[in-house]
């Protein structure tokens, strides 16, 4: 690890926030709901309408992983996989005709939105990894000289 500046410190700390955000939130939501309801909600859908938040995390964290030379691989294809499943997820409920209600949800249309939504937190999940991974090797002090 090269570069601990302030300002890498700064970026890895901030990007791992926003990029936990849309995995937490929906938990979070959904156990206040809970507490106040006594109902379970959970909005698997929150995930990918906070695209915004994760997107502002990676880039982040990407930038933040390359200034300090660890986990870029980790990052950016956490990065990569959200950002194609997420838009071939809403491509293929357009051309199916899920996205309109045009077709009910079911059957392997449905399926394969699913999936693409779980790999999409999936490629979200990595990207957050690898910045508490990062944030944990950025303040880490060196061991002691013997």
């Amino acid at each position: 690890m090269e570069k601990r500046s302030v300002v890498t410190k700064i970026l890895a700390v901030a990007g791992t926030i926003l990029a936990w955000f849309p995995l937490l939130a929906p938990i979070l939501l959904s156990t206040m709901m809970l507490a106040a309801s006594g109902m379970w909600r959970f909005d698997y859908l929150m995930p990918a309408e906070l695209f915004p938040a994760a997107l502002a995390g990676s880039v982040l964290l990407l930038w933040a992983a390359l200034r300090a030379h660890a986990y870029v691989r980790l990052i950016a294809w956490g990065l990569g996989l959200a950002a194609v499943m997420l838009a071939g997820g809403q491509g293929l409920a357009v051309v199916t005709g899920l996205a309109s209600g045009e077709i009910e949800p079911a059957g392997w249309p449905w399926l394969l939105v699913l999936a693409s939504l779980g790999l999409y937190a999936l490629g979200v999940l990595l990207v957050a990894i690898g910045g508490a991974l990062l944030v944990r090797d950025l303040f880490r002090r060196s061991a002691p000289a013997r």
